[in-house]
């Protein structure tokens, strides 16, 4: 069952929360996004991304997504801006540590995970490259196209492959370390957005089950490209807390 949108004059004349956010594909920063809200049962309208439409990006500022917009305050579209919003409009269940040093953990890994060169920036160069050297990951015009619009070139391109498969390690050590200290989750004994973050980035290497996660063939054969590396450092563990975060926390299937 999917979203159901929003066309942008409705949105506009929409009070409360509204958010741009990526449709058909499990876009992981939306889909994060959409986590943040579900967890916190806070309501929004959904607008979906039209890249030519020059009116959302009149109202957003930008063709991207995620963008949140929260009555007239300005559009935000970075993940920290939005975990902070979701936490100003319901603060209970907090998803973010009070504690100062697991709050300073906890926006390290969110960082590690969602920010630039980090999980999703650098496994989406990953798929660029595949993608311009015919191996692969996106389709080249696509790849042309998002690799132009988020700084590939040779050099990143390169690196990417190693760069993930760093990330994807010390994510599963922190794991493995909070499991022998007797908890499930990233950060402390209760569910953060880290959590979140690492459960939806996921998609980006190995995507949840057609019948809850319905995708186009082109675009899943895209997300599922691994190299030898990546498949030696996507460990179990990490799919592991994704099945727990989905079975526990998050929604299923997918409202795409």
């Amino acid at each position: 069952m999917g979203i159901p949108y929003a066309s942008v004059e409705e949105a506009i004349a929409t009070r409360g929360l509204r958010m741009v956010v990526v449709g058909k594909i499990p876009s992981p920063w939306s889909e994060a996004a959409k986590g943040l809200f579900h967890v916190k049962r806070i309501p929004w309208t959904a607008v979906r991304l039209v890249y030519d439409d020059p009116a959302l990006k009149a109202w957003a500022g930008q063709r991207s997504a995620p963008v949140a917009i929260y009555e007239n305050e300005p559009p935000r579209s970075g993940w920290a801006e939005i975990l902070e919003l979701a936490e100003r409009l319901a603060p209970e269940p907090p998803l973010m540590p009070s504690d100062a040093a697991d709050r300073a953990t906890a926006f390290a890994l969110a960082h590690a995970i969602c920010g630039e060169q980090g999980l999703g920036w650098s496994r989406r160069l990953q798929l660029v490259e595949a993608g311009l050297r015919g191996r692969g990951g996106f389709p080249p015009e696509v790849a042309a196209y998002i690799g132009k619009k988020y700084g590939h070139g040779p050099e990143a391109g390169a690196a990417a492959p190693a760069r993930v498969a760093e990330l994807l390690a010390m994510l599963a050590s922190r794991l493995k370390a909070q499991h022998a200290a007797g908890s499930r989750y990233y950060v402390g004994q209760e569910l953060t957005a880290v959590d979140i973050y690492s459960a939806t980035f996921l998609a980006l290497l190995q995507p949840l089950p057609q019948d809850v996660c319905p995708m186009d063939a082109t675009t899943r054969s895209a997300f599922e490209f691994r190299d030898p590396t990546t498949d030696a450092a996507l460990d179990e563990v990490l799919l592991a807390h994704r099945q727990m975060m989905y079975r526990e926390h998050l929604a299923l299937p997918l409202s795409l």
